[in-house]
């Protein structure tokens, strides 16, 4: 992955981490008041109903207190994305004086909904820092202790009568209070521990991506000093293998067998080449285009190339849609990897078929080796893991899965039902093509 893509990754993540689980707590928020002014608003008719005298212009302004917070709040969340815990106390203070000014002229700390000040403070417990939250629960007593004191009576609000059964409305209350205040907490509070989960795991996710990147850096830094050291050794061994090839013009074995190894020579010092030009960089700079058919016989003859002595039973679907792909080096380099792996459990046989259609195209290998151990299923795909003993640096299947990464593609190895390794590559075409 270039240094480009995977910085603007980790702002992505990073924007998301800090801005989505506020946010969400916000709407959360709008929706917690609207099941408040709907119960008050419920609680009030019913009061009526019952011919309890109530005081319409208090109630009237504190419920349109918090529809007016409401309002806020939804032009808040359809203009901006970033929710800071200030604003969002200052919206909890707001339902807070709603609350004391509706309790005030209904009958103060008697009142049987005043169980209604623990939802702001709940919201607040969960979602805010510690200072925000013990300045609103303060700030709650306060409200809750003048309410004591000072405060409008509510008369008649005791025994009633309906259907022949006395009712002590202020229990009823409470009951119903108790009722609705466990749903409610039940219900918010458990999305808000949601969100607390999803921005641990988002910070996760960071701060694995960031020990992929500087694992990724150390490897490209390796590779490139490799690259500089290897090119005399190989330049001194194509010099003698041309040599030799002039000494035995008359050995046509032995000139066969130099010959491969010149094109073995050849092959490495374009790899090394290829590490040097970044050529991943350039494709991307440059914007060359291939055919999507040319491009995967491309890579399977390259392969072909450095393993002549494996079959290699190739199935490419036939297909008039040939979209313009990338020419990305490292791509190739990540399917000729998964056919180095298949070849090395299976060294007589591997087949490969390949499909696409306008979305995705299919890639899948199949060896004839022994499978994959349950043990070895776990440890696929990290970074200096090897399961070729002594043969293998452990880097091949890491590199495919982060080359496939950047173009969302998916990678998956089980073992097939008549044997060996299934390995199946999916990848998004709209990734991948050239756009006219």
């Amino acid at each position: 992955m270039s240094a480009k893509n995977h910085s603007l990754l980790l702002e992505s993540l990073h924007q998301h981490a800090l801005e989505n689980p506020s946010r969400r707590n916000m709407q959360r928020l709008f929706l917690l008041r609207n099941v408040m002014i709907t119960f008050m608003l419920a609680a009030t008719l019913a009061l009526f109903y019952l011919r309890i005298p109530l005081p319409k212009l208090p109630i009237a302004f504190a419920v349109g207190g918090m529809l007016l917070l409401n309002l806020i709040t939804m032009l808040r969340l359809r203009r901006h994305s970033n929710v800071s815990d200030r604003e969002l106390s200052f919206q909890l203070l707001g339902d807070l004086i709603a609350l004391t000014v509706l309790f005030y002229f209904t009958g103060g700390y008697s009142n049987p909904l005043v169980w209604m000040y623990l939802l702001p403070l709940t919201v607040a417990a969960v979602a805010l820092r510690r200072k925000y939250a013990w300045l609103l629960s303060a700030t709650a007593v306060t409200f809750y202790s003048i309410l004591v004191f000072y405060y409008v009576p509510l008369s008649h609000l005791h025994m009633h009568y309906v259907a022949g059964k006395s009712l002590d409305i202020h229990l009823v209350g409470m009951w119903l209070g108790f009722v609705v205040s466990a749903g409610i907490i039940a219900f918010f509070v458990t999305r808000i521990g949601q969100s607390l989960r999803d921005y641990d795991r988002i910070v996760a996710t960071i701060r694995e991506k960031s020990l992929e990147s500087e694992r990724m850096l150390a490897l490209g830094t390796l590779a490139t000093s490799a690259a500089h050291e290897l090119g005399t050794p190989l330049a001194t061994m194509a010099v003698i293998s041309k040599e030799l090839s002039n000494d035995f013009q008359n050995h046509p074995e032995t000139l066969n067998q130099l010959q491969m190894l010149r094109n073995q020579i050849s092959r490495c010092k374009e790899i090394l080449s290829s590490i040097t030009r970044n050529a991943g960089q350039a494709r991307a700079d440059e914007g060359q285009g291939l055919p999507l058919s040319d491009f995967l016989e491309d890579a399977i003859q390259r392969w072909r190339d450095t393993r002549p002595a494996t079959e290699l039973v190739v199935n490419l679907t036939k297909n008039p849609l040939n979209p313009m792909i990338h020419m990305d080096r490292t791509l190739t380099q990540a399917i000729q990897n998964l056919l180095d792996n298949a070849a090395d459990e299976s060294p007589e046989r591997v087949l490969l078929n390949a499909n696409w259609n306008e979305k995705m195209l299919n890639i899948a290998i199949r060896d004839f080796g022994k499978g994959l151990s349950a043990e070895i299923e776990k440890q696929l795909g990290k970074p200096f893991f090897t399961s070729k003993n002594e043969q293998g640096m452990g880097l091949g299947l890491y590199l495919t899965q982060t080359t496939l990464g950047r173009y969302e593609g998916e990678l998956k190895l089980v073992n097939h039902a008549e044997g060996g390794v299934l390995t199946t590559v999916k990848l998004p075409l709209a990734k991948l093509m050239v756009k006219s």
